[in-house]
């Protein structure tokens, strides 16, 4: 466990070294090489802030959005979007359309059952490149809302109100997929062939925003971030949230371990940092950009904040026979740095490693994060309350 060290510096401090563009800001992958050449204390005492960041497929993500009354006035009881279906329990003109709902009238999902085509992230894409959009709204009547039906073009200027509200997102570590079965099958981790022949892994490594404050100690309810190319906040923890993960001896938890609930406004943000996704035999999602400042209050954090692709180890398990049972075995380990090599070797078997995770992307983020807070348009926030971690 972590034994909280002697603070160096406050985030009120780091935020007036921001303000006076005094601050000294470096990527995670700047800060492995920064704290192997000065160590963790001296690196605490002349670093402020490490920039993170991860582009990956991101399920668990939708867009919250009211579209506006108009005369009559209705309440939407089923709400589509270019015929993707959105959750309309929430009264009036309010809906949530959920990044994996697929159209309803696929051509795909008629031919080939659960290889669909776009779906609930393209929408969102397509809102954000300024594309119009068919809305369809259907109602019962009340006496105060009158109207049954309601079918229009918005585009995202259109809209009231849209913003990304994403339950969970930025896994802390996740599985290394493999398939030890005799067929290929078609999973979230994307296609996995017969005979362990791939190994599909996903997070970006040494930039990866949980595995930089491993225990939460500066991440929590109120953390300002780079969401989707614009800014965004943390709202708590992520469903499937584990506070308790088994760990190495750096801290780093062995498997998925912590999550993040985030939300942001959609209409701040860009396009390139946020994708609709389809992924072959399985289903659609929503590659989605996240970058989480971590300020260096003391020299523990300066020492996550050194982690290396070398320290990340990545559960290796079967999605052939065990994962579809809900069987959790584990067949090892690999480390970041082995999966970035091209190959690895299970059950004696040398697999090719595909990520699921752009690293050239993530850095982008990192990078792009480390401008603002140089430039003085990014400062960092308190946490209001602490993300369970131990």
């Amino acid at each position: 466990m972590a034994v909280k060290a002697k603070t160096v510096k406050t985030i009120a401090e780091i935020n007036e070294r921001i303000k006076k563009g005094k601050a000294v800001v470096l990527t995670a992958e700047e800060m492995v090489e920064t704290v192997k050449r000065l160590g963790k204390t001296k690196a605490a005492k002349e670093v402020d802030v490490v920039t993170t960041g991860t582009f990956s497929p991101m399920c668990s993500s939708g867009m919250l959005f009211n579209f506006g009354q108009e005369p009559p006035l209705m309440r939407a009881s089923q709400v589509w979007l270019n015929n993707v279906p959105c959750y309309g329990g929430l009264a009036a003109v309010d809906a949530y359309l959920g990044a994996t709902e697929p159209s309803a009238d696929d051509p795909l999902n008629k031919v080939y059952p659960g290889r669909f085509a776009y779906g609930g992230g393209h929408v969102i894409e397509d809102l954000l490149r300024g594309k119009p959009v068919r809305l369809r709204a259907k109602s019962y009547v009340t006496d105060c809302y009158p109207r049954r039906d309601l079918e229009k073009d918005v585009t995202l200027t259109s809209l009231p109100f849209a913003e990304l509200l994403n339950p969970r997102n930025c896994y802390q570590n996740y599985n290394c997929a493999v398939n030890m079965s005799g067929r290929t099958i078609y999973t979230y981790m994307g296609p996995l062939k017969p005979g362990c022949r791939n190994a599909n892994y996903a997070t970006s490594g040494q930039l990866s925003p949980l595995f930089n404050d491993p225990y939460f100690r500066t991440i929590g309810l109120g953390t300002r971030i780079f969401l989707g190319g614009g800014t965004g906040y943390v709202i708590g923890a992520g469903t499937q949230h584990n506070p308790k993960p088994p760990r190495n001896e750096r801290g780093l938890p062995l498997c998925g371990a912590g999550t993040l609930m985030l939300k942001g406004n959609l209409k701040h943000m860009d396009p390139r940092y946020v994708r609709g996704l389809s992924l072959v035999g399985y289903g659609c999602s929503l590659n989605l950009g996240v970058g989480i400042p971590i300020p260096i209050l003391d020299e523990d954090m300066a020492w996550f904040t050194g982690v290396s692709d070398a320290d990340i180890q990545m559960p290796i398990k079967d999605y052939g026979y065990d994962y579809p049972t809900g069987v959790q075995r584990v067949m090892g380990y690999a480390t970041f740095e082995e999966l970035k090599s091209g190959s690895i070797i299970v059950n004696e078997r040398e697999a090719q490693t595909v990520p699921v995770t752009s690293y050239t992307m993530s850095l982008e983020i990192a990078e792009t994060l480390k401008k603002w807070i140089e430039e003085g348009k990014f400062f960092l926030t308190e946490p209001q309350d602490k993300i369970p971690s131990m």
